[in-house]
Order: C-alpha cells, then sequence, then structure tokens
C-alpha cells in the first residue's frame, strides 16, 4: 500500500550484457521450450528476472552524451550466494545508435545518484565505501573517458544526495549529522533500545570542499532536509524541509531558500500548504515549484514566484492533472513536466507568461522526462509501453518524435508477447466510467473465452499505467487475461475521481472493478467458470474484500493486504494518510466508519480457496494484517495457503522471492483455473503444488 501520488508496485530486474569477473548474470537457462502459433519464445519468470531497469539519464554539458543507470541480478558462482541486484552507471553517445552503449561501472556494490560536473570531464555518483557490516554511501568520481572510479567524501554518517556547485568547486552534500562517540559506544555495545517517535536521523546540508575535503554544515534544526539545488550563481540553495524522516510526514513538506554566505532561510512562499520540488530558472530570477492545498488527493500544482521572494503565481490554471517535476526551458520561456494522464505519462509545457499548458506527447506510453541540454536544443528522458520495458530517449523540444538511444533488452524480440489495450465500462455504482489496462494472452484471438484474472493496483492513490509489468507478461504467456481497473480513487484523472473513495473503501471501488469483470465476460473473452483476482497493497486490500463479499471467483490470492483497519491504523507507518479516507479521524474517534469498510467484519462470507502472500519485515501493512486473515480462514476450514518472506518489506528486493511469488501465482491460479503454467520447470510446478490448499 500506499503511496503519495505514486504509481502502481512494478517488479522489473534486468541484466546487463557485461558482468564481472566471476559473477553469473541472470539467464533465461531454465527457461521452458514451450512456444508461441508463430514459433517464439514465451515470457517467463526466468525471463522476467532478465528484464533491464533503465533509469535517471543525464546529459554531459556538451549535449554528446547521456550517462544512466541499468540494474541486473548477478550471483557469485563461486560463493553460490543469493542473487541480488545490482544497479551499474552506463553511457550512451546521445545522437548515437543503441548499440554504441557501453557500462561505466563494474563490482558488487550499486551506484545512484549520478551527475555530471559543470566542465564535462568527470562523473559522479554514489555508492557504498568502507567494509560491507559499516558500509555507508559515499561520492565518487570518474573520468567522463572511463576509468576506476575514486571516493571523494568521506562523510561519516554517509551521504544521502549530492549536486556540483556551478564552478565545480564544491559539493552539496545532504547528510545525517554523524553520531557522537558516545552513541558510537553504545551501539557497539548493543546498548540500543529505542525511544519510538524519538531521536531521529535528521538529515542536514553540506557543502564539501572538492579541492580541500573541507565540510560546512549549512542547516541544523528539527527537520529533516532533501532535495537541495544551488542556484545558479551558487550563491543560494533551495530545498524541502520534513518535520521528521517518517514517511507519514512527507506530505508536511515545504520549500525553502538558503543563502549560503549567511546561513540565512526564508520559506519559498508564505503558506501552511505543502511545497516541494523548486527549481531555478537559468537566469536565477524565478523559481517553479509545486504545491497543493493539502495531502494526498489535493491536485497537485505548478507555481512560479520571484527568487527574491513575493507572491506566486500560479501556472496550471486549466490543468486538472498532478503536475511533475518542473524543468525550465534554457530560455526561461516555459516549464515541462510529466504527469499522469489516465494509463499514460505524459510531457506537458506551460508558457510562463500566459500560464497556458499544452500536452507534447500523445503516445500510449510511459514517457518521463529528465533534462534539458544546456543549449536548450535537446530533452532526454525514459520512454516505455507495455510491450517495450522504459529505455532512455532523445528528443527536441517539440517532442514530435522521440527517438530511443539506447535498448537494454534487445533479446525480448525472440519472445511473444501479450498486447495491451485501454478498455472503458460504465460502473454499476452510479454509471460513472471507468477505464483500465487488458492485456491478452499470447495467440489470443478473442474467438474463444480463457482464463481470467483481476489485478486492482496498489495506493490507493496510484494507477495502472501502460508500462512493460513482468506480472502481466507472464500471466499473458500462459494463457491468462489480465484486467487492471483504474477505479474511482485512483491518479490521472483529476481531483474529483482522485477523492471520490473517500469513506467508500469496498464499495464504489468495489463496483468499479466487478463491472469491469463483467464487461470482460460480456465482450466473450473471459471464461466466466474461470475468474480469478490478485493485487497487492491496496490491490491486496480489495482482494480481501472481493474475497468477503463474492463467491464468483474460483480462486483469490491477497497479497500484503489490510483486512483490519481499526489495527491498520496503529500498525503502519502512514498513519495520516489513512485518515484521509475517514474523516480526517483515527479509528477510537471513528470506529464505526474503520470497521464497516474492513475485510474482517465480513469474514465468514469467505468460501472461495485463497493464496495469501506477505514480506515479514513490512512495515507498511505489518504482517499481523496478514495473520488475522489468514488465521480466521484457516480455523473455519476455507481452503487457504499462507506464504511469507523472510527480510522482505512492502515491496520486494530479492529476487528469488520475486520469483517465487510469480511462480506461486501461476501453480494457484493454474490449479483452480484449470490453467497449468507452460512456461516454468516441471520440478518448481510438482514442489509448490504440493503447499496447494
Amino acid at each position: 500500500m500506499m503511496s503519495w501520488k505514486s504509481g502502481v508496485l512494478v517488479v522489473a530486474i534486468f541484466v546487463a550484457p557485461v558482468a564481472a569477473s566471476g559473477r553469473q548474470v541472470a539467464s533465461g537457462q531454465e527457461a521452458s521450450a514451450a512456444r508461441s502459433k508463430e514459433g517464439k519464445k514465451l515470457f517467463g519468470t526466468a525471463e522476467a528476472l532478465r528484464l533491464a531497469r533503465v533509469s535517471s539519464p543525464r546529459i554531459s554539458p556538451d549535449g554528446s552524451r547521456v550517462a544512466y543507470l541499468v540494474s541486473d541480478n548477478v550471483m557469485d558462482k563461486e560463493k553460490d550466494a543469493a542473487w541480488k541486484s545490482v544497479t551499474q552507471l552506463w553511457m550512451v553517445p546521445a545522437a548515437g545508435e543503441a548499440s554504441a552503449a557501453r557500462q561505466f561501472t563494474r563490482g558488487e556494490k550499486s551506484v545512484s545518484n549520478v551527475e555530471w560536473s559543470p566542465d564535462g570531464k568527470l562523473l559522479a555518483f554514489t555508492m557504498d565505501a568502507g567494509d560491507e557490516k559499516d558500509a555507508k554511501p559515499q561520492v565518487w568520481f570518474m573520468y567522463a573517458d572511463g576509468g576506476e572510479p575514486w571516493q571523494v567524501t568521506k562523510h561519516k554518517s554517509g551521504v544521502r544526495g549530492f549536486q556540483f556547485s556551478p564552478d565545480g568547486k564544491t559539493l552539496l552534500l545532504t547528510a545525517a549529522v554523524s553520531p557522537s562517540e558516545e552513541e558510537e559506544k553504545r551501539s557497539k555495545q548493543k546498548d540500543d533500545a529505542v525511544v519510538v517517535d524519538h531521536e531521529f536521523k535528521m538529515a542536514q546540508l553540506w557543502t564539501w570542499s572538492v579541492a580541500t575535503n573541507e565540510e560546512k554544515q549549512l542547516t541544523k534544526g528539527d527537520v529533516t532536509v532533501s532535495d537541495a539545488h544551488w542556484s545558479p550563481d551558487g550563491a543560494r540553495v533551495t530545498f524541502t524541509a520534513n518535520p521528521t524522516p517518517r514517511l507519514d510526514d512527507i506530505s508536511l513538506q515545504t520549500a525553502w531558500v538558503l543563502d549560503v554566505a549567511s546561513g540565512n532561510q526564508r520559506k519559498l512562499v508564505e503558506t501552511t500548504n505543502p511545497t516541494q520540488s523548486a527549481r531555478w530558472s537559468p537566469d536565477g530570477r524565478s523559481i517553479a515549484y509545486l504545491g497543493s492545498a493539502g495531502p494526498v488527493l489535493y491536485q497537485v500544482n505548478l507555481f512560479v514566484v520571484d527568487a527574491s521572494g513575493g507572491t506566486p503565481r500560479k501556472l496550471s490554471n486549466s490543468f486538472e492533472l498532478n503536475a511533475g517535476e518542473p524543468v525550465w526551458s534554457r530560455d526561461g520561456k516555459a516549464v515541462y513536466f510529466s504527469a499522469d494522464d489516465h494509463e499514460a505519462l505524459r510531457i506537458f509545457a506551460v508558457d510562463v507568461a500566459a500560464a497556458t499548458v499544452r500536452a507534447l506527447t500523445d503516445e500510449k506510453a510511459v514517457v518521463n522526462l529528465s533534462e534539458i541540454s544546456a543549449n536548450g536544443k535537446t530533452a532526454v528522458g525514459t520512454w516505455g509501453d507495455a510491450t517495450h520495458p522504459e529505455d532512455v530517449f532523445r528528443s527536441d523540444l517539440n517532442f514530435a518524435s522521440l527517438e530511443h538511444i539506447t535498448n537494454q533488452n534487445a533479446w525480448l524480440s525472440d519472445y511473444a508477447l501479450g498486447s495491451s489495450e485501454v478498455v472503458r465500462w460504465k460502473s454499476s455504482k452510479d454509471g460513472i466510467e471507468i477505464d483500465g489496462i487488458v492485456t491478452k494472452p499470447v495467440d489470443f484471438d478473442g474467438t474463444h473465452k480463457v482464463p481470467f484474472l483481476l489485478n486492482p493496483h496498489g495506493g490507493p492513490t496510484g494507477a495502472s499505467l501502460l508500462s512493460f509489468s513482468p506480472t502481466e507478461q507472464i500471466m499473458a504467456a500462459n494463457g491468462y487475461l489480465v484486467l487492471q481497473p483504474n477505479f474511482r480513487g485512483s491518479t490521472g484523472r483529476g481531483e474529483k475521481f482522485e477523492s471520490a473513495n473517500q469513506n467508500d473503501w469496498g464499495n464504489g471501488d468495489f463496483k468499479d472493478d466487478m463491472s469491469g469483470v463483467q464487461a470482460m465476460v460480456d465482450k466473450g473473452w473471459a471464461d466466466p467458470d474461470r475468474l480469478g483476482a490478485f493485487g497487492w497493497s491496496y490491490g491486496g486490500y480489495m482482494t480481501m474484500w472481493i474475497d468477503t463479499q463474492t463467491d464468483r471467483f474460483k480462486a483469490i490470492s491477497p497479497g500484503a493486504g489490510l483486512p483490519d483497519l481499526y489495527s491498520m491504523y496503529s500498525q503502519t507507518d502512514i498513519h495520516r494518510y489513512l485518515t484521509v479516507f475517514f474523516n480526517m479521524k483515527s479509528p477510537w474517534d471513528n470506529y464505526q466508519e474503520y470497521w464497516d469498510h474492513s475485510p474482517m467484519k465480513f469474514i465468514g462470507n469467505v468460501k472461495t480457496p485463497t493464496m495469501i502472500l506477505h514480506g515479514q519485515a513490512d512495515t507498511r501493512v505489518p504482517i499481523p494484517q496478514a495473520e488475522e486473515f489468514y488465521r480466521a480462514l484457516y480455523e473455519r476450514h476455507v481452503p487457504v495457503e499462507y506464504v511469507t518472506y523472510p527480510r522482505e518489506n512492502h515491496g520486494f528486493v530479492e529476487p528469488r522471492h520475486i520469483r517465487d511469488r510469480w511462480q506461486r501465482y501461476l501453480v494457484f491460479f493454474g490449479k483452480y483455473l484449470n490453467n497449468p503454467p507452460v512456461t516454468e520447470p516441471k520440478a518448481v510446478v510438482d514442489r509448490l503444488s504440493k503447499d496447494l490448499p
């Protein structure tokens, strides 16, 4: 569950073509020999572990090259260690062929936060330094033409983020205050009792001299800071402050401006509303930022204010969607951003003088803008769709033609993939139009009914987008039709729709989902006798709710679900988020509302075979939520399987666990929907089948 204006949980792990010595890159060697009618390979869980995840493109100051990050699963064959995901730095010519991309870093440690030095001679990034037990992320440099990186910073508590000053001589660091000698002594002695809601590790701002390694603390106080940016002249810094590092306080963010020489600080604008993502105009005279009238459900708008202060001006007046991170044009006349629009992520531009917004991309895809080159002519970002994982693109500022300059998953051309399209239907609750994404099974021709899976997204303030989903493609390869409904409460349709599920969990959204199921049956696509449902987080809640409300499905698998909203409130790390949906009240002041929307209230209705999945270390939806649902079904003799995953939090990170979850879906639904898996090794299917209820 649940994110602040975020998308759904997507697990996409990739493999680079080059691995460090002694390490094996994930491959499809375990894949089945199953093929499509046209003879192409089918996409199974082994292939899903090969998927490349591309992110963070950064264009060089001269515009000639783009640095970016990719992640892959690797294993030390000599030690037979567990698979893990490692992120490395890659480079590609900005105007070159994808085949020219080269891997720049290697080894067991992941890199992040990639930046170019202002003169383009260096690349900088964060990477762990020190012994494995005490390793902390530090800033490293390497030459832009390649070679071995070297460690630059030695901040005792590690570095969370950084940025070069405009002259390249100073790094602006975001980092926690180092522990005192007494605190370190107590930690070594395991005298480490934790007082809840006290002793937070607040992040502060520091400068670090590249020449002398001298550091200086810029901010102090009872706030934690992030998202720091130099002004073009290097005299000031913008940053965002939150009261604590708790996720529950993320919506209480405030943008600030700091004078580096004097240390004086002021709010960017005088308001009690959340403000964030402050970005300097190229001439340093203006600052664009994001703001909203309140947390979570309120529209995120784009504003601009004079850098010296004053009254802000709203730029997104006629825009109904949530604005994304501002990116200035080099002439300062426009601000660009990416935003969810139904099932797509699109790029928009705002004319600063006229305060008018226009859409620049219309692809049925996910297009995310990262940067604009120093000469103002080239934009870079990532672009993917339902059958193409995201890759780096380049474009001019008209965005009429996006050109992929990387192709990290070229091997996918050998595989048959399920096609996806947007579908729409009327909700049985009130007739409102609902839309979603349907992914069709490989070789589907629409002439016969097939097994069907409903897959509600997490959030609920999220949305299913037309991005590459390994989960949906695995299901498509195994013959399933999958519907991902963007029910009321989803992002991408404006504030009114996003807030339409307040005090209504399990009612309107449930009817939106079930109406979508019926629409797929009415099309003659979904076999009404072979219906299943699975979901994670709020999708786990929704599938638990479905489990208690209808026996129409043959099998249901809730993951990281929350069946008891009263106990969930105290267990989760996002209490304030929950109150937004329940009259801004805690459950002890609003008991009936929380209980009426809890699946546990209706647990006596459950008859459907159920498979519950949950991470043992989940802090968002702690594992007692799953324990409640499982125990009730077990003692009531409902067919139930309950699988927990050690060390996993709300979003899984260990590749073996990620794969196990996919395979259990296939085996579980394969039994109850009479659709045995075709992409997985027989030994695995036989082993997992023994656990089925």
